[in-house]
C-alpha cells in the first residue's frame, strides 16, 4: 500500500470531490480515480460510492482515511527525523570497552545536556565481538571497539568503522624480573618463555598477539589465566601467578614493571563503528562528530 493512494483517500474525505483533490495536488481527476481504484483492490473493501454525479467515502473508506491521518504523520516525522538537515533528537545507543566508554562516551555527555537536551544515551559495556553482533542485530546504533596492529580485526562490509586513536601496549612483569630485560619485542618476551601468561577472557585479540610475538622468539606460551579488568591483570602479576600486556602509558601498582615493546611494536587501535549507512540519522551523526572532537591524545585507562 504505498502512502501517496492513502494522500489521494485523505483529501478526497476533506476536499468532498475528485476534481479538488486533483486541483489540490497539482494531478488530473483521472489520476485520482486510478489511484483510488487501485487503493480499494489492495485493500479488498470499496472505499467510494456514487453520490449523485460526485462520489463519497463508504464506512470502510471512512475508516482508512481516519487510519491514513496517523500513517502520513508518522512517514512525515521519520522523514523529517531522518533528514540530515534535521535538529538531533533520539536515542543512541552505544556499546563499548570499557576505556572507550571513559575516554569518548564521557566527555561528550554534559555536551549533550547542555546543547543537545533532546538527543539521549543508553550505554552498555561490551567487548569487539559482543558489541559487533549487537551492531549486526540493530540492538545498538554505535560500536566502540578496538583490536590490535598485529591482529587486526576480520573486516565487515557491512560495517563503517572510523578510527578514534591508537595506544601502544607494554609488557607487564613483576618489577624484581624486569631488571636488563631489554630489545626488540621477541627478545623480551623470550626473557619469560617459561612463565604463565595472563589472556583476556572476552577478547582473543590479545591472546592473538602474544603468540604472534612468542612465535618470533620459538616458544609457545603458556595461558594460565584470563582477565577482562586491567587492575585484575595487574594483581595477578603482583600475586606471581603470571605475566600479562597492559597499557605502556599505565600508572602501575608498586611492585609490576612495564618493559616496552618494540621492532614490532604493540598498538591497541579503537574505533567508532555502525551500520553502513546509518551515519547520516542526525543524532548518530551528532555523538560521533562530538567523540571525534574529543582529541588525539592517548586515552586514560
Amino acid at each position: 500500500m504505498e502512502t501517496r493512494r492513502l494522500e489521494f483517500l485523505l483529501e478526497l474525505s476533506r476536499l468532498g470531490s475528485m476534481r479538488a483533490v486533483a486541483d489540490h495536488l497539482g494531478t488530473t481527476t483521472s489520476t485520482v480515480s486510478q489511484q483510488l481504484a487501485v487503493l480499494a483492490r489492495e485493500t479488498g473493501a470499496g472505499l467510494i460510492e456514487a453520490d449523485g454525479r460526485n462520489v463519497r467515502l463508504t464506512a470502510a473508506g471512512r475508516r482508512l482515511a481516519g487510519h491514513a491521518v496517523a500513517i502520513l504523520g508518522a512517514v512525515s516525522a521519520a522523514r523529517a527525523d531522518l533528514s540530515p538537515s534535521a535538529e538531533p533528537a533520539g536515542t543512541v545507543r552505544v556499546s563499548g570497552f570499557a576505556t572507550a566508554i571513559r575516554r569518548a562516551i564521557m566527555p561528550v555527555i554534559g555536551e549533550l545536556a547542555r546543547s543537545y537536551p533532546a538527543v539521549r544515551l543508553v550505554v552498555r559495556e561490551h567487548e569487539p565481538a559482543e558489541a559487533r553482533a549487537l551492531l549486526a542485530t540493530d540492538d545498538i546504533d554505535l560500536a566502540l571497539n578496538y583490536d590490535y596492529d598485529l591482529a587486526p580485526a576480520t573486516p565487515d562490509d557491512a560495517i563503517v568503522s572510523v578510527p578514534l586513536w591508537s595506544q601502544p601496549w607494554a609488557l607487564g612483569v613483576p618489577a624484581p624480573d624486569a631488571a636488563g630485560v631489554t630489545g626488540p619485542a621477541a627478545q623480551v618476551f623470550g626473557a619469560f618463555r617459561d612463565r604463565r601468561w595472563i589472556g583476556n577472557s572476552r577478547n582473543q585479540a590479545d591472546e592473538r598477539v602474544i603468540r604472534l610475538i612468542a612465535s618470533m622468539a620459538g616458544f609457545e606460551p603458556e595461558f594460565a589465566h584470563e582477565a577482562d579488568s586491567l587492575d585484575l591483570v595487574e594483581d595477578l602479576i603482583l600475586a606471581g601467578l603470571g605475566i600479562g600486556m597492559l597499557p605502556a602509558d599505565r600508572t602501575t601498582k608498586p611492585g609490576v614493571s612495564m618493559l616496552a615493546l618494540g621492532d614490532p611494536g604493540v598498538n591497541l587501535r579503537a574505533f567508532a563503528e555502525t551500520g553502513r549507512g546509518r551515519t547520516a540519522w542526525p543524532p548518530l551523526a551528532l555523538v560521533l562528530q562530538l567523540i571525534r572532537a574529543v582529541g588525539p591524545e592517548d586515552p586514560a585507562t
